[in-house]
């Protein structure tokens, strides 16, 4: 298999946004546990999102690369990139003058991730480099990227604060972040729906690929997520100008787009 990661050092200067904003905290000992769950599900995961999500999964990633703003010759960040969907997209909107950096904490998804690139025809796909790294502790000099993505990657980082900074440090001025999960309803009704598929579906299917416990976590993941109106509060007040939180697949899924103010500090 490809070698799986490529390791940026770049100058990261003492981080000056705070906020008074203090979502929800699970233990650190989760971060060790979520890495070890993406590394095993890795092998399968792009068969399983397809069959899970009867394939929707790819017009909501498209979706939220176009929310993302990125286009010719940009510099964009794929964050928590996993097996790399997003990054590909990426790589077709930003072209061969553009780069793309996909990364992740997982080196099994990376391994993936990169395994796809070489076997792939396209010479746009060039422009993709794959970092194995944390979403808290980002190895990128601020404002330096014109877009940034992040599919599925929130609702599993330890602090959803922190990450949010860390996007907000290395986007450019008066770019966006576009950020795709499922969406934490409000609505009793409509949680229920997402709760009964995860356990009579999701989980059946993950079963087949001998992948059930790995897959029960979704649904205390989600509970333990931020809902739409959160997230736009939590965008806000790390510093983004404006925020809006889109709900898609029929509510069971959400798009967050934030776009940076107009000047780096």
């Amino acid at each position: 298999m490809i070698a799986a990661s490529v390791h940026l050092i770049l100058h990261r200067p003492p981080n000056h946004h705070r906020s008074i904003f203090r979502p929800r905290r699970r233990p650190v000992r989760c971060a060790a546990e979520r890495q070890a769950l993406f590394s095993r599900i890795a092998p399968v995961y792009d068969s399983l999102n397809d069959v899970l999500s009867l394939g929707q999964h790819r017009i909501w990633k498209r979706m939220a690369v176009s929310w993302s703003g990125a286009r010719e010759g940009n510099n964009v960040l794929d964050l928590c990139c996993g097996s790399g969907d997003l990054a590909f997209l990426l790589s077709e909107k930003v072209g061969p003058n553009g780069k793309v950096i996909g990364l992740d904490f997982s080196k099994e998804q990376l391994s993936v991730a990169s395994s796809r690139q070489h076997s792939c025809s396209k010479a746009c796909y060039n422009n993709i480099e794959w970092v194995e790294g944390n979403a808290l502790e980002l190895p990128f000099s601020d404002c330096y990227f014109d877009a940034i993505t992040m599919g599925y990657g929130l609702r599993n980082v330890i602090n959803f604060h922190k990450a949010m900074e860390e996007m907000y440090r290395v986007l450019k001025p008066s770019s966006n972040v576009s950020i795709l999960d499922f969406n934490k309803s409000t609505d009793a009704f409509s949680t229920s729906i997402q709760e009964w598929m995860i356990d009579n579906l999701v989980v059946p299917v993950a079963n087949g690929y001998g992948l059930a416990e790995e897959y029960k976590y979704l649904k205390s993941s989600i509970q333990d997520f931020l809902t739409g109106k959160e997230l736009e509060k939590l965008a806000l007040e790390v510093g983004f100008a404006n925020s809006k939180h889109f709900e898609i697949g029929g509510g069971l899924m959400g798009n967050l787009v934030a776009t940076r103010n107009e000047r780096c500090h």
